[in-house]
């Protein structure tokens, strides 16, 4: 199986929102769609699923037009789209069946994503315990309604529109910023539930702006700024391009004029830690060198890559600089 995206384009009048994407997934993994706010996200995930027409381009799943025709896609919106007034249950019996699950298959895959991502108490009422009190005439307490979407909080509410998005078990999944504003208990379920899902050997296109989470699973990666693609290709060869010139040392002592001195760019400092920018593990060896040469306890130096948060703000940086 595999995903293409070809000269994605779109325009709304004279504005361009975006500027002829390309990329390609020829296996299972995570492609991750980076950008700010308006680089054309969404918009590119809403073209290559149908949802939005294009002024150009195509998407192909295993060479044919993508749709829910030709893959089984689960999709997860930026915007959470549960009905209000609904109770969960039947709106994700409803979900499933819209994907061609049946109803004994739904409540078995519904019941073990309850589970999963800890929900249960919102889709399965508790029936009331056996009373004295209604032997004796007593008021009895009722069996309890099943919730309804506006009864949940939004984390809530996100992980039961999650658990929409994987219903049908799909081949590719979509997850347009599946991690926000949730809190980090959350977040971590999420996480656990997406990592098993990669496990499977699914497909999953991620656009997020929380990029150590992105880090944590994509393979591949296209920066979007402005509608145009600034960057683009596997993450690891990309940060192997940028060297290690990422350096975090601590010592006991204020060391700024040796980082002057060694021709460092100091990034951020606090007590005597710092994040440095350096040309590479000469410079930094020999900023080292003078430290022990000095006497100079150091606690911590480690040299490495930059993170993705680091290669995109560098990025988009230069960008609107340009």
């Amino acid at each position: 199986m595999s995903l293409q995206v070809s000269h994605l384009h779109k325009t709304y009048g004279s504005k361009v929102v975006v500027d002829d994407l390309s990329f390609s997934m020829e296996g299972p993994g995570v492609y991750a769609l980076l950008g700010t706010n308006g680089a054309g996200k969404t918009t590119s995930i809403r073209m290559m699923l149908g949802m939005l027409s294009r002024d150009r381009g195509e998407a192909l799943w295993n060479g044919q037009p993508l749709s829910t025709d030709s893959c089984n896609i689960g999709y997860l919106a930026e915007e959470r789209g549960l009905y209000p007034k609904y109770s969960l249950m039947d709106q994700l019996m409803y979900f499933a069946s819209l994907r061609g699950v049946s109803k004994e298959e739904s409540k078995k895959r519904i019941k073990s994503l309850a589970e999963r991502l800890e929900v249960e108490e919102y889709l399965y009422p508790k029936a009331p315990a056996p009373s004295e009190g209604k032997k004796r005439g007593f008021a009895v307490k009722k069996k309890e309604k099943p919730k309804l979407a506006d009864q949940l909080s939004k984390g809530n509410q996100q992980k039961i529109q999650f658990m929409t998005a994987l219903l049908s078990d799909p081949e590719l999944i979509v997850l347009d910023e599946p991690l926000s504003g949730l809190d980090p208990v959350n977040t971590d379920i999420i996480r656990d539930v997406i990592r098993e899902e990669i496990e499977k050997g699914k497909y999953l296109i991620m656009s997020s702006h929380q990029m150590a989470t992105v880090e944590e699973f994509c393979t591949d990666i296209t920066i979007l700024d402005r509608s145009k693609s600034i960057l683009q290709g596997n993450l690891n060869e990309i940060k192997k391009s940028y060297g290690r010139v990422r350096l975090h040392l601590k010592c006991e002592s204020d060391i700024k004029p040796f980082i002057q001195e060694a021709g460092a760019a100091i990034l951020s400092e606090k007590e005597y830690e710092y994040e440095l920018k350096v040309t590479g593990e000469e410079q930094a060896n020999r900023l080292l060198a003078a430290l022990i040469g000095k006497g100079i306890p150091v606690i911590t130096f480690d040299l490495r890559e930059p993170s993705l948060h680091e290669i995109f703000v560098e990025k988009v940086g230069e960008e609107h600089e340009s």
